[in-house]
């Protein structure tokens, strides 16, 4: 199995169900499509990184995701900066956000192709807690500048409607699921 995703977090859920599988990076632009709802964006973008290994299809299953923050139809994506990820964070205190995961997994000539929401509600910050996080944890490689599973979200998080490990950074339940039901015969030689 193939994990096209440097994701720390993604890799560490695939170890935690069980599944080898080796880390193949490539370079893919991430350009978001104009005019596409938030889902659309999310499993455009996760099809998108797919092209770039049809190469392996043929012997491996790929997967690759995709994870982003919305408010209020405002996409965050990944801050540029602290002051960027200061500001993503004070418009997500006292607020609900979005996180949307897309995945697509390719092998041979089958393509699943799939996303889970969650909503995510934050409490109020306040202002030193917002910097104490982004000075602390520097989460600039996180959509939105949070990690649900750091204090953030141990702090700031009032509750969750959807899937914990969605907003973690990927749907493993549901990746189980599709894997499970339309690769079942290749899933236990990727069982450690």
């Amino acid at each position: 199995m193939i994990l096209a995703s440097g994701s720390p977090r993604r890799q560490q859920l695939l170890r935690e169900v069980g599944l080898n599988f080796e880390v193949v990076l490539r370079p893919v632009a991430e350009a978001i499509p104009p005019g596409k709802s938030p889902s659309e964006v999310a499993t455009h973008l996760a099809w998108h990184k797919s092209e770039a290994y049809l190469d392996l299809i043929s012997e491996h299953i790929v997967l690759t995701s995709d994870t982003i923050v919305s408010l209020e139809g405002q996409l965050l994506e990944k801050p540029q900066d602290r002051n960027d990820a200061l500001r993503m964070l004070r418009l997500l205190s006292g607020n609900v956000n979005q996180v949307i995961s897309g995945v697509c997994i390719r092998h041979q000539e089958k393509q699943v192709l799939f996303h889970a929401s969650t909503l995510v509600t934050f409490k109020t910050l306040a202002e030193w807690e917002i910097e104490h996080y982004v000075d602390h944890f520097k989460p600039y490689d996180k959509a939105g500048a949070y990690g649900i599973q750091e204090w953030i979200g141990m702090i700031g998080i009032e509750k969750i409607e959807g899937d914990y490990y969605n907003v973690v950074g990927m749907p493993i339940g549901m990746v189980w699921a599709a894997l499970k039901e339309n690769f079942a015969v290749e899933i236990p030689k990727y069982l450690s």
